[in-house]
Parts: C-alpha cells; sequence; structure tokens
C-alpha cells in the first residue's frame, strides 16, 4: 500500500516539478528555435518532457527534418502512456501527439485513431471545462475528413470554446491560447472567410507577438501586425 501511494506521488511531482518549464518550451517553440526544444526536451521530465518533444516534432517538421519529428513524437507518446490516463491535460497532449503521427503518416490511422478519439472521451470527461481539451478536438475536426465526421465547422465551433475557454484563470499548464487563434483563422479561411482568419490571426500576435505561425500566415496574405 505505502509503495503504491509513494508511485502515485511520484508521477503527480512529475508533472509538476517542471510547471516553469512550459512557458520556456513556448518561447522556442514560437520562434521555431530547434537547438533549444531539443536542449529542453532533454532536461525535463514526465508531462513537460513529453510536450518539449511534442513541440520539437512541430518545428522539425516545420523545417523538413521529419526523422527527428517521428522520434520526438514517438518519446512523447511513450512518456505521456506512462504517465497514465488520469489526467486530462495529458490525456489532451497524448490525443494531440496521436493526432500529428497520423498527419505525418496517414498509414497509422486505423491504429492510433481509436486511441485518439478515446483519450478525447476521457480528457473531456476529467475537465468538460479544459481549454486544451477543445482546442485539441478543433485540430482533429480540421484535419479529419468530412466522411469521418471532421469539418470546417465543427474546427471554428471548437476552437470558438477553446478561446472562450482561455479567458479563464490559469496557473499551470496554460498552453494554446493563441494557436486556438490560429487554427480557428485557418478554418475561417478554409470556410472563405479571409477577413475573419485575418482577425484571428492578428489576435494570436496580439497575445503572443513571437508567435511564428502566425506572423508567417499574416505575411503570406500581405499583411503585418
Amino acid at each position: 500500500m505505502k509503495a503504491a501511494i509513494l508511485i502515485t506521488t511520484m508521477a503527480l511531482f512529475s508533472q509538476t516539478v517542471h510547471a516553469n518549464d512550459i512557458p520556456a518550451i513556448d518561447n522556442a517553440s514560437n520562434t521555431m528555435n530547434i537547438t533549444a526544444l531539443q536542449a529542453l526536451s532533454q532536461q525535463t521530465q514526465g508531462y513537460e518532457h513529453a510536450y518539449a518533444n511534442y513541440r520539437l516534432a512541430i518545428t522539425a517538421n516545420i523545417l523538413g527534418q521529419r526523422p527527428l519529428a517521428k522520434s520526438a513524437l514517438l518519446a512523447a507518446q511513450s512518456t505521456l502512456e506512462e504517465l497514465g490516463h488520469t489526467e486530462a491535460e495529458t490525456l489532451a497532449l497524448l490525443a494531440s501527439v496521436y493526432g500529428m503521427q497520423i498527419g505525418i503518416d496517414n498509414s497509422q490511422g486505423a491504429s492510433l485513431g481509436p486511441k485518439l478519439s478515446q483519450a478525447l472521451t476521457q480528457a473531456e470527461t476529467l475537465s468538460p471545462n479544459n481549454p486544451r481539451v477543445a482546442l485539441v478536438k478543433a485540430i482533429s475536426a480540421f484535419n479529419t475528413p468530412v466522411t469521418f465526421g471532421g469539418s470546417m465547422k465543427k474546427a471554428i465551433e471548437l476552437s470558438s470554446k477553446a478561446i472562450a475557454l482561455y479567458s479563464e484563470p490559469c496557473d499551470e499548464v496554460c498552453w494554446g491560447h493563441a494557436e486556438a487563434y490560429t487554427w480557428r483563422g485557418l478554418a475561417k479561411q478554409n470556410s472563405g472567410d479571409n477577413e475573419g482568419a485575418i482577425t484571428d490571426w492578428q489576435s494570436a500576435i496580439e497575445i503572443q507577438p513571437d508567435y511564428s505561425w502566425a506572423n508567417f500566415l499574416l505575411k503570406q496574405n500581405n499583411l503585418t501586425h
């Protein structure tokens, strides 16, 4: 019994002891600093270790370093699955990792798609008002074909829900606010609402001025903040 309590305590500790690393990971991700992300992925533990690898994978994928992206995602998946399925934040991030793995390699859809859905369902049950759960559901709706239940309308609705939830105070895991605006902007653009998309990307920059992705999208549309 004592051993079980000790293991549980250590697992919870591993998820919170490096809470200050999340802003550092976000800063490195926002500026696409792959070297800093690699260092952070090696220095962190638990949830933060998985999150650093997740952001490393995104940056590596954007920069065309596909093998690094795949290995970082596998590291994130392994860490999150070891942490268990009792925390909404862990499940939301795990679902996002599954989704990115499917995006990189569609052949994994059959095996990882059900796991993604299950993780999101569990996360929402544990924390119905978690903004990152809504955000990951929005990303999933954006990337899922209409024939399998996805749509731009759902992506807009879910990202709007996430944005509203991000207005609530946050002390620990707080990533994703600017990202929610960016995904909603992309969904609006794909729905023909270019002005709405630009407004959302500008909102993302207001939240995170160094956010490379939103800045890129604005420049792509010949606009600057």
